[in-house]
């Protein structure tokens, strides 16, 4: 009876494994189907916007969803170009991205550093402040940080777009995070090889934080050039605009009128204006998209 029993099970097992193994196909089509629709879901719109920039703005109205390719022109990208400064204000994007972003990827780890390996009165007290600051909405802080840069005269200025936010809260918490995952023993090691603090960061800290910060600057370089509501606050001249309010700006002239321009004209410079903005970003994230993957995955993979 027993043996009976005993052979009956790796039979059962086998049946169920073979059943198993022939629902592995399908699961395996239906992943794949849904990767394909969330993917065509993401992607639709970007290539509605790219196609649509190549179309006359009367067909952009007439006929939003159609394309034909035989009536294609460059005539959004050229009256966009010769209507908006365009350039002027990509000039100015990049400025804030790489001062805000290289003052952010500078700051941000040297404070996680201080509050993950250093011990000074009152540090839980702090770090827990600095948490604090996440759980308050943008728009709490843009009259007081606006009252500031009246104050010091920096309205209308590049430091008004760049040292507002040079460090939040989220960096400096992921960081500490992160660092506080490295052992003590290597600083114990470098501090014996003569290693000062600052050394000791460079030399034993920054190597290990490259994927963490990798995915640091996607995150944040993103936010930085996407960022609308704090530049349209604390800029108001065509100088200093960036790409996101000068965006803005054109929605709001389709609604309001442009001389000499109709508003299915304004339609398609808005799409080639669009699409000229998305491909920096696109750019950024195809050349760090090993590193940022890396650096997502580095915490779980300790």
């Amino acid at each position: 009876m027993t043996s009976t029993t005993l052979t009956e099970r790796p039979r059962a097992a086998t049946a169920s494994g073979g059943a198993g193994s022939a629902w592995q196909p399908v699961r395996t089509v239906a992943g794949y189907a849904c990767m394909v629709l969330a993917a065509i879901v993401f992607l639709y719109p970007i290539v509605w916007m790219v196609l649509s920039s190549f179309r006359p703005g009367a067909s952009i109205l007439n006929d939003p969803l159609g394309f034909d390719p035989s009536a294609a022109t460059l005539r959004n990208w050229t009256g966009m170009l010769d209507n908006t400064p365009i350039m002027h204000a990509l000039y100015n994007t990049a400025l804030v991205v790489v001062g805000k972003g290289g003052l952010l990827l500078v700051l941000s780890p040297l404070a996680g550093y201080g509050f993950a390996k250093f011990d000074f009165p009152f540090k839980s007290a702090f770090f827990g402040l600095v948490l604090l600051t996440l759980m308050l909405p943008t728009m709490v802080l843009i009259i007081p940080m606006l009252l500031e840069m009246s104050q010091l005269n920096w309205v209308n200025t590049y430091q008004a777009l760049i040292l507002p936010g040079a460090v939040d809260a989220f960096s400096v918490f992921w960081m500490r995070q992160t660092i506080s995952q490295i052992p003590d023993e290597l600083l114990d090691a470098a501090r014996i090889d003569g290693c000062g603090p600052l050394r000791a960061f460079w030399s034993v800290i920054v190597p290990v934080l490259r994927p963490s910060l990798a995915a640091l600057a996607v995150l944040s370089l993103f936010n930085i050039y996407n960022d609308l509501v704090w530049p349209i606050v604390a800029i108001n001249d065509q100088q200093h605009e960036t790409l996101s309010v000068l965006l803005a700006g054109m929605s709001s002239n389709i609604q309001g009128g442009q001389a000499g321009v109709s508003s299915a004209d304004l339609w398609g410079q808005l799409m080639a204006a669009c699409t000229f903005a998305t491909v920096p970003t696109v750019l950024l994230f195809v050349f760090l998209q090993r590193h940022f993957i890396r650096g997502l995955l580095a915490g779980s993979s300790r």
